[in-house]
């Protein structure tokens, strides 16, 4: 089981092994609707999004790095900061070749896990693709968007919302990708920042003061083709409902303009006052507002967990965002 929460491991980013069974266990109380087991749609979907040596050494670090010395976890001794012109052999060197922190531990089913969060989303993206479902949810754990094409890092290390997304792009649909977690989703923006197939937008507090602080800011358009279809909107930490709701109104133009097929949501429920890792001056009530505000899109949804680390608060945030999105949706 993959476990940042053992004793002496507290630290790593609130991303906990109960967060999943909360979530479960609200969403199977308020009884919203069917819950299923996800598909594999194999690691070939993946590896449309991910480089190679990040894939190997996720699946094969915690082994490695036992047969050297004796641990539990794996986590970079360095970062490679600087351009480099060679990737190491080590271990412990490709560690810091790919990882941007050192918030995202790999343990001994850090892949399985991983790897089941992406096919749980890609598997909610083939649900309202395929099947016709207006919402799908894929409660994902370890979170996803701050990992990218080539490095891992902010607690997850496979972005499940950009394989999902590219999942729809290969089935020929348009796709929008609205980020609401606390954090910037640089891992997202940096795998379809080049690229015009896939819109990319984000709210988010402002990286000048919180993490991930190098990415995220208003004027990254994306490049090349890419141009004009990445589009951030960092917040103070202070803003309340009025600020957040208003730039909430501000992106849903951008995806409407866009005309999408499907919009995939990356929901952040860290979003929320005081929670261990952050948030806006909101309360939960705003969450409800979020839903509704994005079902106005009347876009199919498929909705995929980010952050939200506060568990007494947990369940309670992600239940009332799908109150209010099936409030405008019915």
């Amino acid at each position: 089981m993959h476990r940042p929460d053992t004793p002496h491991q507290n630290h790593f980013y609130g991303e906990v092994a109960r967060r999943g069974q909360v979530i479960y266990d609200a969403l199977r109380a308020a009884n919203l609707g069917p819950i299923t087991s996800a598909g594999d749609f194999s690691i070939d979907s993946i590896g449309e999004i991910h480089e190679y040596g990040l894939l190997n050494l996720l699946q094969n670090a915690h082994e490695r790095m036992s047969n050297e010395e004796e641990a539990q976890l794996a986590l970079p001794r360095t970062f490679s900061k600087f351009a480099v012109r060679h990737k190491p052999q080590s271990v412990w060197g490709q560690l810091g070749y790919y990882a941007f922190d050192s918030a995202s531990p790999i343990f001994e089913h850090t892949w399985e896990a991983a790897y089941w969060a992406v096919q749980t989303a890609i598997s909610a993206a083939a649900l309202v693709h395929a099947q016709g479902s207006r919402v799908a949810y894929a409660l994902c754990r370890p979170p996803g968007h701050h990992a990218g094409p080539n490095f891992y890092g902010g607690g997850g290390y496979l972005n499940n919302a950009a394989v999902a997304a590219q999942w729809l792009v290969q089935q020929g649909q348009r796709v929008a990708i609205l980020d609401i977690g606390y954090h910037h989703g640089n891992g997202t923006q940096a795998i379809f920042y080049g690229r015009s197939d896939v819109l990319f937008c984000s709210i988010h507090v402002d990286p000048l003061h919180e993490y991930p602080y190098y990415w995220g800011y208003a004027d990254e358009y994306g490049d090349g083709a890419g141009r004009g279809y990445n589009y951030n909107f960092p917040l103070s930490r202070s803003v309340d409902r009025n600020v957040y709701l208003a730039t909430l109104e501000a992106v849903l133009d951008r995806i409407r303009f866009y005309v999408p097929d499907i919009l995939v949501v990356s929901l952040g429920t860290d979003i929320i006052k005081d929670g261990p890792s952050g948030g806006f001056q909101i309360e939960t009530e705003t969450i409800h507002n979020i839903g509704k505000a994005i079902a106005t899109l009347h876009l199919p949804l498929v909705v995929v967990q980010e952050g939200g680390y506060n568990l007494d608060t947990l369940g309670q945030h992600v239940v009332t965002f799908f109150n209010g999105l099936t409030v405008t949706s019915q």
